[in-house]
Parts: C-alpha cells; sequence; structure tokens
C-alpha cells in the first residue's frame, strides 16, 4: 500500500518504519524535522495524503486532529481509509468520521496501548472503531504495527475503549503504589508483598507486568529511573479524557475522577512531568500518613 503518516513523534517514527520495513511506500510528515528509516519525509501533511490508500494520524488532541483532518480529507483520493490512531476525545473522533464520510472516505478510530517500546517492538494493541469494511481493509497494516486489533463498534468506540482500559490502568496503579507505601510503614519487605500479591487476589498488570517498586519483579520503568514507558502527563491526559466522556454522558465514576486528581496533583505540583507512571509510588512512599 500506499500510505501517509502524519505525525512521527515518539509513537508514530517507529510505527511509520514497521510499515516501511514491511515493505509498504510510507510518505510521512511532522511539525519537527525528523528522519524516519525507509520514510520519505514531506513538507506537509497534504504531500503525505495525496494518493495514499491508507491515511495514519498520531496526534496530540481531538483539536488537532480536527485540524489536520480537514486539511487534508479534501485532497485524498476516494475510497481511501483515514486511521487515526491517536488518543482523543470521542466527540473529535466521530466528528471526523462524519467528515471523512461526506468526502465518500472510510474513517477508522484506533488508538494504541502498548507504548513506545511497544511501538517500537510492533506489538501494540489496537481498539478500533468504525465501519468493519474498513477495519478488514487495513487489518494487514495492524499485523504489522501490533499483535492485536480489536473492532470495538462503530465510530468513537475505539477511543471509548481506550479510555476506560485507561482508567482502570491509572486506578490501579494507584493502588499498588498505595499497598507499596503503607508495606513499607508495616515494616513488609517488598519483595515478599510482591510474592505474595502478584500470585494472589490483588494480581494486576500494574503489579504483575509493570511493577512501580524497583528491583521488583519484571523489568519496568521504575529499575530505570522512572524514564517513561508511559508516561505521567499522558495518564492524566486519558483520565481527563475519561471525565470529560462521563461528564458528557452523567456517568458516574468516583475513582476515576480521584485518579485524575491524584495524577494532576502529581504531574502539575509534584514534579511528576516527564517521569513514567509508575513514579507515583514516590508520592505515597514520601508521604508521612496525614490526609
Amino acid at each position: 500500500m500506499r500510505i501517509g503518516f502524519i505525525g512521527l513523534g515518539n509513537m508514530g517514527a517507529p510505527m511509520a518504519a514497521n510499515l516501511a520495513a514491511a515493505g509498504h511506500e510510507v510518505w510521512g510528515f511532522d511539525q519537527i524535522d525528523v528522519t524516519v528509516p525507509g520514510v520519505s519525509v514531506t513538507p506537509n501533511a497534504r504531500d503525505a495524503a495525496k494518493q495514499a490508500d491508507v491515511v495514519i494520524t498520531m496526534l496530540p488532541n481531538g483539536e488537532i486532529l480536527r485540524s489536520v483532518a480537514h486539511d487534508v480529507l479534501q485532497v485524498m483520493q476516494p475510497g481511501a481509509s483515514f486511521l487515526d490512531c491517536s488518543t482523543v476525545d470521542v466527540d473529535s473522533s466521530r466528528a471526523v468520521a462524519d467528515l471523512a464520510s461526506q468526502s465518500g472516505l472510510l474513517a477508522l478510530d484506533a488508538p494504541v496501548s502498548g507504548g513506545i517500546t511497544g511501538a517500537a517492538a510492533g506489538n501494540l494493541t489496537f481498539m478500533v472503531g468504525g465501519p468493519v469494511e474498513a477495519f478488514k481493509r487495513v487489518q494487514p497494516l495492524f499485523e504489522i504495527m501490533g499483535q492485536k486489533a480489536v473492532h470495538c463498534g462503530d465510530a468513537g468506540a475505539g477511543q471509548a475503549a481506550k479510555i476506560c482500559n485507561n482508567m482502570i490502568l491509572g486506578a490501579t496503579m494507584i493502588a499498588t503504589c498505595e499497598a507499596f507505601a503503607l508495606a513499607d510503614k508495616l515494616d513488609l519487605d517488598r519483595q515478599k508483598m510482591f510474592d505474595v500479591v502478584s500470585t494472589s487476589s490483588g494480581y494486576s498488570w500494574s503489579m504483575n507486568a509493570y511493577c512501580p517498586a524497583p528491583g521488583v519483579g519484571p523489568q519496568s520503568p521504575a529499575d530505570n529511573g522512572y524514564q517513561p514507558g508511559f508516561a505521567a502527563e499522558l495518564m492524566l491526559k486519558d483520565l481527563n479524557l475519561s471525565q470529560q466522556a462521563a461528564a458528557a454522558v452523567n456517568a458516574e465514576t468516583p475513582m476515576g475522577k480521584h485518579a485524575q486528581q491524584i495524577y494532576a496533583q502529581f504531574v502539575e505540583n509534584e514534579n511528576g512531568m516527564g517521569l513514567d507512571f509508575s513514579a507515583i509510588l514516590q508520592k505515597f512512599s514520601q508521604q508521612d500518613g496525614e490526609h
């Protein structure tokens, strides 16, 4: 396929490189000058999108997504697919899907899970919303960039799945870090706690696969000075999106709301910016128990 890839940042660049390495013709654009192996970089987004069979976007937020969509959809060839892999608000995804439909194009929202390491390794998980026809058409690309793609429903369903997943992730990471901080104050060895919890009812991805305590469990960002696999500010972004969505549909999400407040405090006032989201363990480890 000829692929236009707009947004060649920490996630987009390795995704585009993997597509090029698999033999696809990839034309890319980013606001910042970048070099991506196998990708022909264009001077603007429209040039990347022209004549493409599929245009893929990986962008920071819904406002930018809408702007890019307005710019490139009008130059895409009829019948092409617009595949957005950004994590944005549901309303923006649905608005872009409507705009694509009006232009005779197929649109999918397909946010990802797996972070920078997953993008580089080509083992991301895609949560996809949009027409089944479009999903089947780009399935070979999902297989190159990821290990799994789940068709979740109509336009916006992929974003809804991502928001719900990461609301759970944020809350469980906080609970995991609180438990380690409590264990410390109770003089319970962290390794012993991990050995028990990881094989008991406290089992979770946050504990077993991404343990926030250095030197405990499998290798994770905690063992590398909390250099981000998934940055705390990105977790805050997703929790903000979850609360925006909850407010829009009048859903009660008290745990999600509290997780959003805790990460906002950590990122904005407690030097969490630029650290992995699991570094929030430091917040609880430093507290004296007063609230």
